[in-house]
């Protein structure tokens, strides 16, 4: 019997913790972990903007691919700090929790609140050096692998500017890969330029020759709902723009909380919403977007009322019918937001919800008033969705009624699982009789589900809610995960917590992806936001070669295979057309078995850039549709003409 004791229990001291548990301060150590050491970084920078000493922020990705950080603001503390008896610098880079955001002295209004982020940088790179311009001097500190000071902290000259410089390279014990990416840190710099205005954001790639940017934008979350509704047909041509102060008192103590918003309808059937509290990216939400919600609900129902477009026996306009083609950025400041986590993905403090209310509604109440003719725009299409919603909610019923009834014995539909626990069920989307039948017949039945669509589903992006609902194969798939759509989607519903698109490795099987991926980013954006959906990898080619099977995914694997098994030009190996050209076992074999398959899991690094691109990809506009293919046909692998 193993004996646990007091010898047992290990102290971290230090930086240590961090290194040992690096996934508690940043998520993880992969590509969103790797680039959260740049947020930490910047979001220091981004908190002397917000405290109004700085104008200019400047991130170079270096030919090492270490980052470094410049900003022209205040220059961090270097004078010693008495409860730490290290300089202010050395303290903020050295000690969890320390910085000069838990006080009213140092900063009013800041985005990283826990004091951990500069730290926490330091602890996880090889090297890291921080150079301070302030007080008329220049000042140098230097820290190795774990945070430990190498080089303490000196003077190395003289100077009148101020700011921060911050170079790090990160750990490559630590993180799986350590290469940083040029598009991710530039469009978080872009969002960054849109939501403080007053502000330059550089970006430069010394990797690259010449690959720089520069993002201004003066008319801030304005400029950013013109950015976000590029290439869609809009109803309010005029912005409604609306910002505002509340003073409240917390804890005995004053404080004010800043709104700003920018709204914007288009034509479109989805909806693009956008919060952010101290420029920190809210993704879930939080009292801010719920104040949002009340504010449209509240205002566009009383005025719709008002101008009798809503008679005295209609029922009021829900929130989704005032979300459909609905853009909008919503940005506070706040002295002492509230957090779920770390990671500060959604906003808890509860007097946002009342603030931004009020703000937004009153301003939303007087362009209404003041703009009849657009109001008028904005209300018709509200009401088009919800004549839309009604419609598709009659349809959704008549579809649970008849697949009720028949779902189990209906042919080509879904061939449900034997297991009924969600986390080990898996569901391939499969495109086609033959593949499904194939797929059917190969699978393992106790955890794997086929759900055959016949023929490509519907493009949603271009489709009102009544025609969506009407088609059949987006009904099966709805009713088949059971956790319903849009704002009443409930991840912890969904049937299979694999949701695999399977199909043919061609230009048509890509298409079918698209399709499915547009419908799921829409309709149930949940499930790729928390990596429920995946995409099958079915192998191009098969090389039979001494009594032994390789396959190869792409034309570049199959020529390195011939290479390395030296085999000559003519040996035939056979190339597959499509998943139903596969027997059972075949289709098993090479892209069902769990032990052996390839599956690509589908993300969302961005959430703006997502929906732009399905918006270029699956709408209306023409033009930008060819520019995005010209662009990009030189990174197609296989193209099946």
């Amino acid at each position: 019997m193993s004996s646990y004791n007091a010898k047992d229990i290990q102290v971290l001291e230090g930086l240590e913790a961090v290194r040992k548990r690096p996934g508690m301060y940043i998520g993880n150590t992969s590509f969103y972990g790797l680039h959260h050491l740049v947020w930490e970084i910047l979001d220091n920078s981004v908190d002397e903007i917000l405290a109004g000493f700085c104008d200019q922020v400047t991130i170079n990705i270096n030919k090492d691919n270490s980052i470094t950080v410049i900003d022209n603001g205040r220059g961090i503390p270097v004078d010693i700090v008495k409860k730490t008896n290290l300089s202010g610098v050395e303290t903020v880079y050295t000690i969890l929790h320390a910085g000069g955001k838990f006080g009213n002295n140092g900063y009013k209004i800041s985005g990283g609140l826990h004091g951990v982020g500069a730290s926490v940088v330091n602890a996880l790179s090889e090297w890291l050096e921080v150079t301070v311009q302030r007080d008329g001097g220049k000042f140098y500190i230097k820290f190795n692998k774990g945070g430990k000071t190498e080089i303490p902290l000196k003077k190395i000259g003289l100077t009148n500017e101020t700011g921060t410089i911050v170079t790090f390279k990160p750990d490559s014990n630590i993180f799986e890969n350590t290469i940083f990416d040029y598009k991710t840190i530039r469009d978080h710099l872009k969002q960054m330029a849109f939501l403080n205005k007053e502000a330059k954001f550089t970006i430069n790639d010394y990797r690259e020759e010449n690959k720089t940017e520069t993002f201004y934008f003066k008319g801030g979350i304005k400029e950013y709902v013109n950015y976000l509704n590029d290439h869609k047909n809009l109803i309010n041509k005029e912005i409604i723009y609306c910002n505002g102060s509340e003073k409240v008192e917390k804890n005995n103590t004053d404080i004010v909380i800043y709104v700003e918003a920018a709204i914007q309808y288009n034509e479109s059937y989805s909806s693009s919403i956008f919060t952010f509290c101290n420029n920190i990216n809210t993704k879930e939400g939080g009292t801010h977007d719920e104040g949002f919600r009340l504010a449209m609900n509240r205002v566009i129902n009383n005025y719709a009322r008002k101008i009798n477009f809503l008679k005295e026996n209609n029922d009021n306009f829900t929130t989704d019918d005032i979300k459909e083609g609905l853009t909008a950025v919503i940005s506070v400041k706040h002295p002492n937001p509230q957090y779920e986590g770390q990671t500060k993905t959604k906003l808890g403090n509860s007097e946002v919800r009342k603030i931004v209310s009020n703000i937004i509604g009153n301003c939303l109440n007087s362009f209404l008033l003041e703009n009849p003719q657009e109001a008028k725009a904005i209300l018709v299409k509200i009401n088009n969705s919800s004549i839309a919603r009604i419609a598709a909610k009659k349809a959704q019923e008549m579809a649970r009624n008849k697949n009720n009834l028949e779902f189990s014995t209906l042919p080509g539909k879904l061939a449900d699982c034997q297991s009924s626990v969600s986390e080990e069920c898996e569901l391939f989307i499969v495109e086609g009789t033959s593949a499904g039948g194939s797929a059917k017949n190969g699978r393992d039945r106790r955890i794997q589900a086929i759900l055959t669509l016949r023929g490509k589903i519907l493009n949603i992006e271009k489709a009102d809610q009544k025609r969506i609902f009407d088609n059949a194969e987006i009904g099966n798939m709805i009713t088949a995960i059971g956790a319903g759509i849009n704002s009443n989607f409930d991840i912890s519903k969904i049937r299979y917590h694999k949701i695999i698109i399977m199909t043919d490795a061609d230009v048509d099987g890509s298409h079918i992806q698209v399709l499915l991926l547009t419908f799921f980013f829409r309709f149930m954006k949940d499930l790729i936001i928390n990596g429920n959906v995946y995409i099958a990898m079915p192998p191009l080619y098969k090389v039979n070669f001494k009594q032994k099977n390789y396959l190869c995914y792409n034309d570049k694997q199959l020529n390195d295979l011939k290479k390395e098994l030296k085999i000559k030009d003519g040996y035939p190996y056979q190339r597959y057309k499509g998943l139903g050209e596969m027997d059972p076992k075949e289709l098993f074999d090479t892209t069902m078995n769990p032990k052996v398959r390839k599956l690509i899991r589908v993300t969302i690094k961005d959430a703006v850039e997502a929906d732009q691109i399905f918006t270029i990809l699956m709408g209306n506009d023409v033009l930008p549709r060819k520019e995005f293919i010209f662009e990009n046909a030189k990174f197609v692998k296989n193209l099946d003409l």
